[in-house]
């Protein structure tokens, strides 16, 4: 018999290749993807990593035992640090200034991922926030994991493609399924149906991420407006 998360990641497995196919991922496999694409990616990414350290903070805090509160506490500050260091490598390689990241705002689409996990995280019960969270681990680490095998010698983003096909990210993902697993066991049918549209809405917002960095998506039209 199938695990919760397994049977979550077969419901979904389609959007899975779909993202996986992106051209984004595609691209940054094989080196070919624009600078000016994947420093809107970064940028929008360190928004989004602040807001998903915040959310694992909530989640630490309506954990169900000591050992998860450590687990979601230890995420948030990871997340942190990844936004700090990781991110800044990649804005001195990719000619980011301070100013630039500064003074650009969030995407549409990391504006609707980031209140989706922020909103899901204070209002919702412990399961149901675990699923909402559990896609961009998850997703991450795969993605790293199949387009680690493909890419070519050289690759500008090759730093990336090995943190998210790393081992110690990889250990990370298998322990928070291993949670989601056992919270799901003890849930009833109503939670686990939240949780299962939970996991594939944010499923869905790691696409649209994705696509926004890659159509390089901004506001657009509201300084013409008067008020």
């Amino acid at each position: 018999m199938s695990t919760f998360t397994q049977q979550l990641w077969q419901d979904n497995f389609e959007l899975f290749q779909h993202t996986l196919a992106h051209p984004f991922n595609q691209q940054l496999a094989n080196g070919t993807l624009p600078k000016e694409i994947f420093q809107h990616y970064i940028i929008q990414d360190a928004h989004y990593l602040v807001a998903y350290g915040r959310a694992l903070a909530v989640t630490a805090a309506k954990a169900f035992d000591a050992n998860d509160i450590i687990q979601f506490s230890e995420g948030a500050k990871i997340a942190i640090i990844v936004e700090r260091s990781l991110h800044h490598d990649f804005m001195q390689q990719f000619d980011i200034t301070q100013s630039t990241f500064d003074n650009t705002p969030l995407s549409l689409a990391c504006h609707h991922y980031t209140s989706f996990l922020t909103a899901t995280a204070w209002s919702e019960s412990y399961p149901i926030v675990l699923s909402s969270l559990l896609p961009c681990f998850w997703i991450y680490a795969e993605i790293g994991k199949e387009i680690i095998k493909t890419s070519q010698p050289n690759n500008p983003y090759q730093a990336w493609i090995n943190t998210y096909a790393g081992d110690e990210f990889n250990q990370a993902v298998h322990n928070i399924i291993h949670t989601i697993d056992q919270v799901a066991a003890q849930s009833d049918p109503n939670t686990l149906e939240k949780m299962k549209r939970a996991y594939t809405h944010a499923a869905q917002l790691e696409w649209l991420f994705w696509d926004s960095a890659y159509q390089q998506k901004h506001w657009q039209g509201l300084d013409a407006l008067s008020y």
